[in-house]
């Protein structure tokens, strides 16, 4: 019905026709009282003033007009007849109705009166009350007496108050108009704060809220409705900006890590091309150093790979394994690597620590702490690895006595390709920890960090402990020791 039109004015409509509707349901309710204020007025006027004729009557006195003009107070008609009927008496008509009255009506209220003992009734064309009752005189029935009134000088009081009703009326329209348009525009003041609230937030600001007037009304609410999704919203862009940042250090990290190999390997392939095939000794020193760089890019592609793989949720081959055997697995191989060069302890408090896990995956990160401690340990060093258990998890530690790393380093040494201590630089394609700290993530774990320069390192993989349960059905889940 108002689909076109502003809500402010919609409500003013709105709220103007509720008020108009109850001054008039108001102006109605007062003018059926007032009317009938002055109806029972006419009525009792009428009836009184019979009663008081008919007491005089009955003393035997007798009556004619003239006498009746002079017992006339006010504006009406009395008649006085006898018991045939012959009007014996009557006072002027002030309003000239009563010769236009019809000869039956006053007839019947004449008759009804002997009949019933009282008269009551109205007669046109002026609305004309009447009140008629008997009379006796010693006993007998000597007559009638009856009181014609008109409503109209009775009602002539009710002029003014509808003069005043006129001048009211459009007055208190224009009030309604104005006060429901400051009630809609100020029920609405909040809208208008939101709206403009609204527009001013964009993108790159999606830090702004929206004002919340009260937070007990329908708007405070959607207002704070809309503040918390603004503020999932914001914390969505920024976590994808910061997976974007990331993806675009990683893809400068990956282009840079790879140049330097293929670079290396052009430059030999095109030393071999011009020159190099015509000495065995340079071809033969050519080729093997093409070979380690391809077996760095091989590296680095596997490393990337399993970082790509973890980044989209590759599933876990779950099932319940001795840590144990997991870490003396990767200290065999680290001690084979080493070569004498660096000692490799192994402690273990019990012979079955049991975790649910991965295995493959939880002896990579095994494998990589190894390697780097032995890597970055220099000559008769000592790496110490440990395993333990205790209420809250599994824990497997390597301890080195290695340069250590910077506190201003720490907190990075997770991070792909990052190997800004130079002590800890050399070799490798710098995802290695990345990799462990992923492994330990997507098992609930984490792999802590205490180095001292010049002291060594230390890191420590926890795993949360849990009660043996049924393997979730999946590819490859299976239970056992390792």
């Amino acid at each position: 019905m108002f689909g076109g039109l502003p809500i402010r004015w919609r409500l003013t409509i709105v709220y103007t026709v509720t008020i108009l509707l109850l001054v008039l349901f108001l102006l109605a309710i007062m003018f059926s009282i007032a009317i009938r204020a002055v109806s029972q007025t006419v009525e009792d006027y009428s009836r009184v003033r019979a009663q008081d004729l008919a007491r005089y009557l009955a003393t035997g006195a007798e009556l004619d007009s003239m006498a009746v003009d002079q017992l006339v107070d006010g504006n009406e008609y009395i008649g006085v007849r006898d018991a045939d009927g012959r009007l014996v008496a009557e006072s002027a008509d002030p309003a000239q109705s009563m010769d236009l009255l019809p000869a039956d009506v006053r007839t019947a209220a004449w008759r009804n009166a002997l009949q019933s003992g009282a008269a009551v009734g109205a007669g046109r064309p002026r609305e004309l009350f009447v009140y008629a009752m008997p009379y006796s005189v010693a006993g007998a029935p000597a007559g009638v007496v009856e009181v014609w009134k008109s409503y109209d000088e009775t009602g002539e009081a009710l002029v003014p108050f509808a003069r005043i009703v006129v001048f009211v009326f459009p007055a208190t329209l224009l009030v309604s108009i104005a006060l429901a348009y400051l009630h809609a525009r100020s029920a609405l003041r909040p809208v208008d704060a939101i709206t403009r609230a609204a527009q001013g937030i964009h993108e790159g600001d999606l830090a702004a809220r929206l004002p919340v007037a009260n937070a007990r009304d329908e708007l405070g609410r959607l207002a704070a409705t809309i503040n918390a999704l603004l503020a999932r919203l914001e914390t969505a862009f920024a976590a994808q900006e910061e997976s974007l940042a990331t993806q675009r250090r990683f893809v400068a990290d990956a282009s840079h890590e790879l140049r330097t190999p293929l670079t290396s390997i052009l430059g030999y392939a095109r030393m071999l091309k011009q020159w190099g095939l015509d000495d065995p000794a340079t071809a033969q020193e050519s080729v093997a150093a093409m070979e380690q760089q391809a077996a760095r890019m091989v590296e680095l592609a596997e490393g990337l790979l399993r970082l790509a793989r973890g980044d989209e949720g590759a599933p876990l081959d779950l099932g319940f394994h001795d840590l144990n055997a997991i870490v003396r697995d990767a200290v065999t191989v680290a001690r084979s690597a080493a070569n004498g060069r660096v000692g490799v302890t192994y402690t273990s408090p019990v012979d079955h620590v049991m975790v649910r896990c991965d295995r493959d995956r939880i002896a990579q990160v095994a494998t990589i702490l190894l390697d780097n401690a032995v890597k970055y340990t220099g000559d008769g060093g000592t790496v110490t690895v440990c395993v333990e258990s205790n209420g809250t998890g599994q824990t497997f530690a390597v301890s080195d006595t290695g340069p250590g790393i910077a506190p201003e380093h720490v907190p990075h040494i997770f991070e792909r390709f990052y190997r800004a201590d130079p002590a800890r630089s050399a070799g490798g394609t710098g995802l290695g920890l990345a990799i462990a700290g992923q492994i330990a993530a997507v098992h609930g774990g984490r792999i802590d960090v205490a180095s001292q320069l010049g002291r060594g390192s230390r890191f420590t993989l926890w795993l949360p402990a849990e009660m043996p349960s049924p393997i979730v059905p999946g590819r490859g889940n299976r239970t056992g020791a390792g």
